[in-house]
C-alpha cells in the first residue's frame, strides 16, 4: 500500500489528444525536451495541478514499459467542481500542464489468478494491470461495466488484445455486472481488483466479505462515507521531528493545524483519496477516515492520512 514519496514535479506537454469514448478524452503527456518520464507500476496515478489551485488525480492507463509518455483518460464530470471540464475544454494538444507523481496506492500484488472489475472510467488503472497479469502468465478474467457501450473507453483495445478473457457489461444491453456469479464463491489463490463508482465498489466489498483477508483491492475516485468521528472533542498531536505539540479542534483537520504551525506537508485532494499526505504514526490510535487503507492496514495504526483521519485517543505522536 505505502507509496514512496519519490514523486517529482514536472511540466509536461499534451502531445496527443483523442476521444476515448463519449465524454472521455485520452491525453498523452510527454516531456517537451524528449526526456524519459519516471518509471511507474500498474495502479499508479498522477496529479494534474490546474488553474485556481485545483488538483485532480488521474490513473495512468498506458504501458509502464513506455517511458516516453504518460497516458490518462479523463471523464467529463457533469456534477464535478470544474477540474474535468477544464481538462476537456482547455487542455488541448500542445498545451502544457503541471504534473506531480507518480504515486501508487493500488499496487498489483503478484498472484496466480486475478478477477478484475471496472465500472466506467474505473477502467483506467485496470488497463495496465490486465497487461501486467498477461505478461506474468497469471490466469485472469476482466469484467467491465458502463452505462452504454459508447460510454466505455478502451473497449476496442481490450477486445483486440484479450478477446475472450474480457466480458463487457453495457448496462443498457445486459444490465448490471452479475457479481453474485463472479464473486459468489470464494476462489483460492485469487486477488480481486476493482475500480469504479461507489455503488459498484460497495457491492463488490459486500460480495468479498467471505473471501480470505487481503483478497480485495479497491480504488475510489471519491471519498466514501465514514460517518461521525470517534472523538467529538479536541485532541493533541505531538510532532516528533519538529518538537511541537498542537491541539486539533473538532472543526479542523490535523493537516490544517500542522500547516498553520508553519510545518510544510505535501497534500493534494484533502478528502482521503489520493495518499499524498501519508504520515507515519509513532504512538496512539487513529480514527481512520480515508478511502485508501485496507482494514488490515488501518488496524496496524502505523500510518495515516492527516487531511481526513483523526485521533481515536487523547494524543497522537506523528513523524513530522
Amino acid at each position: 500500500m505505502h507509496s514512496t514519496h519519490d514523486e517529482v514535479d514536472l511540466r509536461l506537454r499534451v502531445a496527443r489528444r483523442t476521444t476515448g469514448a463519449e465524454g472521455v478524452v485520452v491525453l498523452e503527456l510527454r516531456d517537451p525536451t524528449g526526456a524519459d518520464l519516471p518509471a511507474w507500476t500498474p495502479g499508479a496515478h498522477i496529479d494534474l495541478n490546474l488553474p485556481g489551485g485545483l488538483t485532480r488525480q488521474y490513473s495512468l492507463c498506458g504501458d509502464p514499459a513506455d517511458r516516453s509518455m504518460w497516458q490518462i483518460g479523463v471523464l467529463r464530470e457533469a456534477a464535478g467542481r470544474g477540474g474535468s471540464a477544464w481538462v476537456h475544454d482547455e487542455l488541448l494538444e500542445g498545451a502544457d500542464v503541471d504534473v506531480r507523481g507518480p504515486r501508487n496506492h493500488f499496487e498489483l500484488v503478484a498472484s496466480p489468478r486475478y478477477v478484475f472489475i471496472a465500472g466506467g472510467i474505473g477502467i483506467t488503472p485496470v488497463m495496465p494491470m490486465v497487461v501486467a497479469a498477461e505478461r506474468a502468465g497469471a490466469e485472469w478474467e476482466f469484467h467491465y461495466g458502463g452505462r452504454t457501450r459508447a460510454s466505455m473507453a478502451f473497449v476496442d483495445t481490450l477486445d483486440a488484445a484479450h478477446g475472450p478473457k474480457v466480458s463487457l457489461h453495457p448496462q443498457d444491453e445486459v444490465g448490471l455486472i452479475d457479481l453474485d456469479r463472479i464473486l459468489g464463491t470464494p476462489q483460492p489463490d485469487t486477488l480481486v481488483y476493482c475500480c469504479g463508482p461507489e455503488p459498484l465498489l460497495a457491492a463488490v466489498e459486500q460480495r468479498c466479505a467471505d473471501w480470505p483477508a487481503g483478497t480485495l483491492h479497491v480504488e475510489r475516485f471519491a471519498a466514501k462515507d465514514v460517518g461521525e468521528p470517534v472523538l467529538t472533542g479536541a485532541f493533541e498531536v505531538e510532532l516528533a521531528t519538529s518538537g511541537a505539540t498542537l491541539t486539533v479542534p473538532p472543526d479542523r483537520s490535523i493537516l490544517q493545524v500542522v500547516e498553520e504551525a508553519g510545518i510544510a506537508v505535501l497534500s493534494s485532494c484533502q478528502e482521503g483519496t489520493c495518499g499524498t499526505c501519508e504520515t507515519t504514526v509513532l504512538e496512539g490510535t487513529v480514527d481512520h477516515r480515508d478511502s485508501l487503507l485496507s482494514p488490515e492496514e488501518q488496524a496496524a495504526n502505523d500510518t495515516m492520512f492527516i487531511c481526513v483521519s483523526r485521533a481515536a485517543c487523547p494524543k497522537l505522536v506523528l513523524e513530522l
